[in-house]
């Protein structure tokens, strides 16, 4: 076409753009665009959208902008369709203020209003941002122009605070849409189920069920998959086991996201022979299979320590040309140093990066921890320093564990210089982090410097909670400074702590040897606090605690 004389018109050039963009291939676009420019081909709007579009899902917005800028210099006027695909391009790099700017400009400017798709498209970017105020904003916009809202903007605020809890909002917006003769349809009613559900409301749950059917609004495989899911994740399993047979006796198959959910209960359960059974009826539909499956799967082994079960999938799936995710070699990570095989679990994190899986800062952490509490601090310091060198963004969960494992190593000063050295880093330290800190200080018989932190904890904003106390108590108590528990176990209580069962049992030796004040245990036994132990019971009725 470009070599032809007379050069065909630009129609039939964009039209062949259009058709290779629908086909995602957006850098071959740009490339034919940059011929056409070469060859003196003048552009018209429906071509430059195009590459406004290709740019957009490119996330290159800087070029996208730039080829807005051509409109004006060839004194084009770019359409609500140009101003949609920025819009939503904007979105696609989750930046929602600019897309709302650009929105803004559409309406105050008034020679290109905003229409259904501009509205819906903003509404969505609102909603993934968790904006649920916003998206009704401008819903009640919608409704003060020309431009109604349909049931795709009612569907996605309703599906947004449905995931959110807001499901009395979110009835109350159906309520508000049929009142205004917008029947809802399937995925109303089944985002408005998953809500329920998430509350554990299943009376409501089933009520929706039946008025959706009356309605002559069928549920669809996702509405039974939602139920399947919550009701495993409950521990429903059996209930779940129901649901998908009423979907098969109504010709309804279950698919990849229903079996998956059912073989995630029974490993949340530890019944692995029934999980497994569902995997091979997966694996019998033919291509119902995926890494997410095998990473189900795999994830239930592990937690069970079945770890050569576990690797067995792994090399199932490199037979069958599936490439595990960085999800699946975290699990068998976790697994291999929950049982002790730090071989292994360095092992897979190698064969991960050879596989072009990078490892994420979980990855990272789960072996840094499995070093740690193995003793191999040389090698957990050596792999904190390649995350450093990595750039990567470490957070406070990761000092947390090279700060325990310096404590239980004995190495208390290089714990204090990296506990006070967090603010510098941008981090604050967590009630974890302090909590472990104070561990190490009372592992170190520095019970003072422990104390201190205690205090330092409510100066900084950061109150103790049960653990805290509970750590600190029996970091004294380890170190025989009984005179001082008192106070503490006095603290604790006022702030409307208990001891746990490790705890108590300390004291209650304590007790029986009278190295502590007797009164600690009506201290202990607050309102009806109920004491349980393998070997003792204090209940508060007792008319002679010393006895008991």
């Amino acid at each position: 076409m470009l070599q032809m004389r007379p050069v065909p018109s630009v129609v039939r050039f964009t039209k062949i753009l259009g058709q290779v963009a629908k086909l995602k291939h957006y850098s071959a676009v740009i490339s034919l665009y940059n011929q056409m420019g070469a060859s003196g081909i003048e552009h018209d709007v429906y071509t430059l959208n195009i590459f406004i579009n290709c740019y957009c899902h490119l996330n290159q917005m800087g070029f996208s902008l730039s080829v807005l800028g051509k409109f004006f210099k060839l004194g084009l006027e770019p359409n609500v369709f140009t101003f949609n695909t920025l819009i939503n391009g904007f979105l696609l790099k989750n930046r929602v203020v600019q897309a709302a700017e650009l929105f803004n400009k559409m309406i105050n400017a008034g020679n290109c209003q905003p229409d259904a798709v501009t509205y819906g498209t903003l509404v969505k970017g609102f909603c993934m941002k968790g904006n649920n105020r916003a998206a009704i904003q401008l819903l009640r916009k919608m409704e003060e122009g020309a431009c109604k809202p349909g049931l795709v903007v009612y569907n996605t605020i309703i599906d947004s605070l449905c995931k959110d809890k807001l499901v009395d909002d979110a009835l109350n917006l159906l309520s508000e849409m049929m009142c205004k003769g917008i029947a809802p349809d399937v995925i109303t009613y089944t985002s408005l189920i998953h809500g329920v559900c998430k509350l554990g409301e299943w009376k409501e749950a089933k009520r929706l069920l039946n008025e959706m059917v009356s309605k002559n609004v069928f549920p669809d495989v996702c509405t039974f998959s939602v139920l399947v899911d919550t009701l495993c994740k409950e521990g429903m399993v059996g209930e779940a086991e129901g649901v998908v047979k009423m979907m098969i006796e109504r010709d309804i198959q279950p698919n990849t996201v229903t079996y998956n959910s059912l073989m995630d209960g029974y490993c949340l359960r530890g019944e692995m022979s029934k999980a497994r059974k569902v995997f091979k009826l997966m694996l019998s539909k033919g291509s119902m299979v995926d890494v997410f499956n095998y990473s189900t799967l795999i994830n239930g082994y592990c937690k069970r320590k079945m770890m050569d079960e576990a690797m067995t999938l792994l090399q199932e799936m490199s037979r069958k040309g599936l490439v595990p995710n960085t999800v699946t070699y975290n699990t068998l990570v976790d697994g291999c140093c929950k049982v002790g095989k730090l071989g292994d679990a360095q092992q897979l994190f190698s064969e991960m990066q050879a596989c072009g899986q990078l490892p994420d800062v979980q990855t990272y952490a789960i072996l840094l921890d499995g070093l740690c509490k193995s003793g191999q601090l040389s090698t957990a310091i050596q792999l904190f320093r390649e995350m450093e060198g990595k750039k990567l963004d470490l957070n406070i969960v990761i000092y947390n564990i090279l700060i325990e494992g310096l404590c239980l190593a004995g190495k208390i000063e290089s714990a204090r210089v990296l506990f006070r050295g967090l603010s510098s880093k941008g981090l604050q330290p967590a009630v974890r982090t302090y909590t472990i800190m104070i561990n190490g200080l009372c592992i170190g018989g520095l019970t003072c410097e422990a104390e201190k932190l205690l205090t330092e904890m409510e100066e900084k904003g950061c109150p103790p909670d049960d653990c805290t106390y509970n750590t600190i108590i029996r970091g004294f108590i380890n170190n025989n400074e009984t005179v001082r528990v008192t106070g503490l176990i006095q603290q604790m209580v006022e702030k409307g702590f208990s001891a746990d069962a490790w705890t108590t049992e300390l004291i209650v030796d304590l007790l029986c040897k009278d190295k502590v004040d007797p009164a600690l245990l009506p201290l202990m036994q607050k309102e009806n606090y109920e004491l349980n132990l393998p070997h003792l019971k204090l209940n508060r009725s007792s008319d002679h605690p010393n006895k008991h």
